[in-house]
């Protein structure tokens, strides 16, 4: 998974992904949902200190540049239980 910066609203919903020196801004409206981290595949034991199993993830379209709604391409975010936001699972899907 790649390391990206987000801008997120107050309430924490992506509003544009920083990625690779590019600013993309989120053109339609995010979807969020948590999954169950699979730690037991890496590990017998959960790692001390985690009580959190669970990792947010948000599916956005995005767009380069600002307002422009040509060329956008859907990706899921994740943020890690540290605050860490990665790229995950890129689509070249048109919005």
């Amino acid at each position: 998974m790649e390391s990206v910066d987000i801008r997120t609203t107050v309430q924490g919903a992506p509003v544009a992904v920083q990625r690779g020196g590019q600013e993309w801004d989120v053109v339609a409206e995010p979807v969020r949902w948590f999954e169950r981290v699979p730690w037991w595949e890496q590990s017998r034991r959960m790692p001390r200190g985690h009580g959190r199993v669970d990792i947010e993830i948000w599916q956005v379209q995005v767009a380069p540049g600002r307002g422009q709604h040509s060329g956008a391409v859907t990706w899921e975010l994740v943020r890690k239980g540290d605050g860490a936001w990665y790229l995950r699972g890129e689509e070249a899907l048109a919005a």
